[in-house]
């Protein structure tokens, strides 16, 4: 959930050499291979697993993540707290979403952009990305498996009431969604939550299940290669206490290339996977071409092809009928 950086002691060892210089020489010691996506062309052919297995309602939380995020469901709205890293991904990451949905639509609001557009956030927390979505102008439905979570963002949302009628919140998994609700979402958000979920293709199941044809699927994340180990778990947590100790399990985070392949399996195409890049001592994330830390993920559910109709095979059967006539 946390965002993944270059120590300070890092930088204060390369003198003038900037941040990004540092990716190329640790990308020698990464584990697998970063995300390029033309690594996936297996993938494609492989047909979408959604045609070939019914959907499957297994849970993907994990007991022991939530009991870790039990711990601090108030401090969601403390901006220099645990979760200042999520405050200062909303300039990039609110953006990306809006951009997106808007490039899909040319009759926008100007005041409120995403008007009509209903959005589920998955794994929503104290609604840090919830609220914003929402003063766009998009109906947001933000679900947390926490019920300590959905109390701190009612509470919040609560001292503006304009959002009363554009969020609603749901002490829920998105399997209860999922059971319940079949194509009603314009968009999925799933950001900062892949990395803690038991099974990540049962989730993007869900993901599908809940999309209508043509939504969009928003994921942020963490590769899984030796600089993440080293930098987000090693140094954040054990060395640094940037982030309290076991926040991430480091075998959870997933490759661009994996999760290329699992959404592609499973009835989406991948339109946009880009870098992200955390700057702890400006507080800043930007956009990056590397994919070795963090990275941002859209997908497009596939369009169902209509069955041929009887009629379009009845014209089909006339057309050797009229050829033979003539002869």
């Amino acid at each position: 959930m946390w965002a993944l950086f270059i120590p300070m002691g890092v930088v204060r060892r390369t003198g003038s050499r900037s941040v990004a210089s540092l990716i190329p020489m640790l990308q020698k010691f990464s584990f697998c291979n970063q995300g390029s996506r033309k690594g996936s062309t297996a993938a494609r052919t492989r047909g979408p697993l959604h045609l070939r297995r019914a959907y499957s309602t297994s849970h993907t939380v994990d007991p022991i993540e939530l009991k870790k995020f039990q711990t601090w469901s108030a401090k969601w709205w403390d901006e220099e707290g645990v979760y200042k890293a999520l405050h200062a991904m909303n300039d990039i990451r609110v953006p990306f979403v809006r951009d997106v949905l808007m490039s899909k639509s040319y009759d926008h609001d100007v005041g409120c952009p995403l008007f009509g557009i209903k959005i589920l956030d998955v794994g929503c927390g104290g609604g840090l990305l919830t609220e914003p979505l929402g003063r766009l102008g998009a109906a947001v439905m933000g679900i947390d498996p926490l019920e300590d979570n959905i109390r701190t963002a009612i509470l919040h949302k609560s001292a503006d009431p304009a959002l009363d009628k554009l969020i609603q919140y749901k002490p829920c998994t998105l399997e209860e969604v999922a059971e319940q609700t079949v194509e009603s979402f314009d968009a999925v958000v799933a950001s900062e939550v892949v990395e803690h979920v038991n099974n990540p293709e049962a989730f993007i199941q869900s993901c599908f299940h809940v999309l209508k044809p043509g939504g969009s699927l928003f994921i942020t994340t963490i590769n899984k290669t030796k600089i993440s180990y080293v930098l987000g778990i090693v140094l954040a947590e054990k060395v640094m206490s940037i982030v309290p100790e076991g926040t991430h399990d480091w075998d959870k985070f997933i490759p661009p290339e994996e999760l290329e392949r699992l959404l592609e399996s499973n009835g989406f195409v991948v339109d946009t996977l880009k870098g992200m890049l955390y700057n702890p001592f400006m507080g800043s994330w930007r956009w990056f071409d590397d994919t070795s830390l963090n990275y941002a993920v859209h997908a497009l559910k596939t369009v169902r092809q209509e069955q041929t109709s009887d009629r379009d095979f009845e014209k089909e059967q006339d057309v050797p009928k009229a050829a033979e006539a003539s002869i």
